[in-house]
């Protein structure tokens, strides 16, 4: 098969290519980042969001396309119909945080956010829950019928690791640097879903040319679901075994992210239990082969720590967070030579616990 893979170096797609090296397929990947060739996978630089660079890619056709794009619900119209003409089987990535919240476990069949929410203010947003469910609208509505959706919940890997709404910018930023981890009761008593990115792979990659997937939703999660209360803990054993201290914790009662900055993710999602019913995608892979959260997410967060590089830091919100945890901020700081995007915190590490 003739794959193309728009933006595949995420916490999902980067294994995805991986799982694709050597097989018989032909595979193009698009990034932003220069990436070298290997065996049957080939990289094309450039902006998938441009239809202008990924025309020429389209014009060859292609059996299947996997779409790790972001896009607001107006781009999306535009190219969608370029995409679904292009390809046998178009994979849309999606996300199961379009799912509302209900009392027992989500099947594909439970209510959507968009369809069942009164909240005016919310609706009049294109927030990423509502995006996704008008994108899955625009597909549902289209004259073809080879898409597959795909519906994502948390996915976890080596280089992204969540705590409730922040990324391990915040959270484990502030840790190594030695200051708490601001948590919230709100959020911590909830039930979610984390999924290693390799296992949501595995279940894109069994969806691949099956006729039955086609005009179908599949959400593509982990069977076990954990509190984020016992995630927390898990993270602080692991960061005490690796660097012999234990990391302060600051609990407030309610998130800080309702007044600073990513309120719906928290209302409209995060306070929701998040437990899944995978029957449907179980027809295609045994999710109970995956990975649990508790192994999968000790085990990144070890290897992360092993080699630690941060994303650009989000300084104002450090500032919020200093404020609740009633902390001041010493600017550790520095770039490696290697990677002047990134950030190195080694000796962060090393003079927490010394």
């Amino acid at each position: 098969m003739r794959i193309l893979i728009f933006g595949g170096t995420g916490a999902i797609g980067k294994h995805l290519v991986s799982l694709l090296e050597g097989t018989a397929h032909e595979v193009i990947v698009t990034t932003r980042a220069e990436h070298p060739d290997r065996n049957n996978i080939k990289y094309v630089r450039g902006n998938a969001h441009d239809l202008d660079f990924i025309s020429p890619l389209l014009s060859k056709g292609a059996d299947v396309i996997v779409n790790f794009m972001v896009y607001n619900t107006q781009a999306f119209t535009e190219v969608v119909d370029t995409l679904l003409d292009s390809c046998g089987q178009y994979i849309h990535l999606s996300s199961a945080r379009v799912y509302s919240d209900v009392d027992e476990v989500i099947t594909e069949k439970t209510p959507r956010l968009l369809d069942i929410c009164k909240d005016e203010e919310y609706l009049a947003t294109d927030e990423y829950a509502l995006t996704k469910a008008r994108q899955e609208n625009i597909l549902f509505a289209s004259k073809r019928n080879n898409y597959t959706i795909i519906r994502p919940y948390i996915t976890y890997s080596e280089k992204r690791l969540q705590l409730g709404v922040n990324e391990k910018e915040t959270w484990l930023y502030r840790s190594l640097r030695g200051h708490s981890i601001v948590f919230s009761e709100d959020i911590a008593s909830k039930h979610t879903t984390l999924t290693y990115g390799k296992d949501v792979a595995r279940g894109i990659m069994a969806l691949f040319g099956r006729d039955e997937a086609l005009g179908e939703a599949f959400h593509i999660t982990a069977s076990e679901s954990i509190l984020w209360r016992d995630v927390l803990s898990l993270y602080c054993d692991v960061m005490e075994r690796v660097l012999g201290k234990r990391p302060r914790v600051s609990m407030q009662e309610f998130s800080p992210n309702l007044v600073a900055g990513g309120k719906w993710q928290v209302k409209c999602d995060r306070w929701y239990n998040r437990k899944f019913d995978n029957t449907k995608i179980n027809k295609f892979i045994d999710t109970g082969s995956f990975v649990s959260p508790r192994t999968g997410l000790e085990d990144c967060l070890s290897r992360f720590l092993a080699n630690q590089q941060f994303k650009w830091i989000g300084w104002k919100k450090e500032a919020q967070l200093d404020r609740y945890s009633r902390e001041l901020y010493p600017p550790f700081m520095r770039r490696t030579e290697e990677h002047p995007e990134v950030f190195s915190f080694t000796h962060i590490a090393e003079r927490a616990v010394g």
